[in-house]
């Protein structure tokens, strides 16, 4: 027998969030100031509970409570508000199925993101990075959240398409995916469908963009069914389809529903990661110091980052982590009970809406001290003391864990040490752009001042189409990237 005792369960604490009435009070707060409302709620709990509209949720605030909800997967399933919008958009897709068929649709798609097949894909995204660094000139204005977001498109539509999708659909397809994002945040604190039928310009965008985006996956389908198998994982798709393949029917639908599911996950998140960390960068020269010296040593002579050099980037990962900490692009996400269950010792009935926040756990100063500072160096072996606590899930945790969390982090180092090798971003006089949470959280219209490495060649001479918007002036406080951020413009 050991003579270890056993440590007492902790006794949770549940509340209920202040203001509960008129119920549509805590709808309002979490629409116009997401961050702030999440952040209070602690102070009520550990379970909260609160109301958008007639729907009551629980947010779950301590994060080994929200571990333990993320490992049960078969009481604590996808759905609620969240998914339910999803499901339109997705379909019965890898991030919107019930765990019954999760399994089977995780090991059809798995191969693609082994960890040798990201190692394949380094030089893509090394060359896409590079491609970037060319279009653009010293002291130009940049749109870096566009320039992200055209980069992370290309990426992906690479890997999932291979060339089957051309330069002006890949373009097309971000401008598509930006306002589908935008869109879907008030859809999921608004838990009723009659504001959303009404014309109104937001709507008309959302839907546009919604029936755009689907139109072009079927021609993208259709095209590729007529030519010779590909390797990239729309063939992997199609080879499957109706061969009952990994124990699952591969149906039309299926494969166009996982298509999209991967655009949206694939695209905006890792973009909006890369842009706040340039944003960041630039508040913080030390670390920006820190990042370019690297980038100098480990890729000598303006090289690309290739497989190998992925462990030397030890600073440049230390930066992307703390971005997913400090703006997690991720940061609010539904659960709901498949059957009456307990959590935190309080009775939940079986439908139950649960919500967690990665925002609200990476904001612990009980897990981070200093939790609004940026601090790389936490990130550095053998100071990491959060672990046990649960409390980084950037990609969540568990069964349902992102698929493409390896990929999104080879993606963003490579690109971000690629470009910090090149260029430095200078924020422009005045305020900063803040992260604006909608259904993902993170600059939309951040534009920069790009200044060349003094030592650095800029390699060809570069063309005058520029992929990155050239801004004439200072930002514009609303365009189609910000509308209905914190606005009843989507409404």
């Amino acid at each position: 027998m050991s003579g270890t005792i056993p440590e007492p369960e902790r006794k949770w604490t549940v509340g209920t969030a202040p203001g509960i009435f008129p119920p549509i009070s805590h709808g309002i707060a979490l629409f116009r100031r997401p961050l702030a409302f999440l952040n209070s709620l602690p102070t009520q709990g550990d379970l909260v509970e609160i109301r958008l509209g007639t729907l009551r949720a629980w947010v779950v605030c301590h994060p080994e409570l929200v571990h333990r909800m993320l490992m049960d997967t078969r009481t604590f399933d996808k759905g609620g508000p969240q998914y339910d919008r999803l499901k339109i958009l997705m379909g019965d897709s890898l991030v919107t199925c019930r765990h019954d068929a999760h399994r089977q649709q995780r090991k059809l798609l798995q191969p693609g993101f082994r960890p040798s097949r990201v190692a394949d894909h380094t030089d893509l995204m090394g060359r896409e990075a590079e491609s970037l660094c060319r279009e653009w000139l010293p002291g130009q204005r940049i749109d870096v959240s566009a320039a992200m977001m055209a980069l992370t498109t290309r990426v992906t539509s690479r890997v999932l398409f291979s060339d089957s999708l051309s330069d002006p659909a890949a373009a097309e397809v971000r401008d598509c995916l930006g306002a589908i994002v935008r869109g879907l945040f008030i859809r999921t604190v608004v838990p009723v469908d009659a504001p959303f039928r009404i014309p109104t310009p937001a709507n008309r965008r959302y839907r546009r963009a919604i029936d755009r985006l689907h139109g072009i996956i079927d021609s993208v389908v259709a095209e590729r069914r007529r030519g010779a198998p590909r390797d990239d994982l729309l063939g992997t798709l199609l080879e499957a389809t109706g061969d009952g393949h990994a124990g699952t029917t591969v149906t039309e639908q299926m494969v166009h529903d996982q298509l999209i599911t991967l655009l949206l996950t694939g695209v905006e998140t890792t973009a909006l990661c890369m842009t706040s960390a340039f944003s960041l960068l630039a508040r913080h020269p030390e670390a920006e110091r820190r990042l370019q010296a690297e980038a100098d040593a480990v890729l000598a002579g303006g090289r690309r980052p290739g497989p190998d050099d992925m462990p030397r980037l030890v600073h440049t990962r230390c930066v992307i982590t703390e971005t997913l900490r400090h703006s997690p692009p991720g940061w609010l996400f539904t659960r709901v009970t498949t059957t009456e269950t307990a959590l935190g010792g309080h009775r939940l009935p079986q439908g139950a809406t649960i919500m967690y926040s990665p925002y609200l756990l990476h904001h612990d100063p009980a897990s981070f001290p200093d939790p609004d500072r940026f601090l790389p160096d936490r990130w550095l072996e053998g100071r990491t003391t959060t672990a046990p606590h649960h409390a980084m899930l950037p990609f969540a945790t568990g069964s349902r864990k992102c698929i493409g969390d390896a990929f999104a982090m080879t993606e963003a180092t490579v690109a971000v040490a690629t470009i910090a090798a090149r260029w430095r971003l200078r924020h422009l006089p005045g305020p900063v752009e803040q992260p604006r949470p909608a259904a993902t959280l993170g600059p939309r219209s951040l534009v920069m001042t790009c200044e060349p490495r003094s030592h650095e060649p800029l390699g060809a001479r570069p063309r005058a189409r520029s992929l990155a918007p050239r801004a004439t002036g200072t930002p514009r406080g609303q365009d189609s990237r910000t509308a209905g951020d914190s606005n009843v413009d989507d409404a």
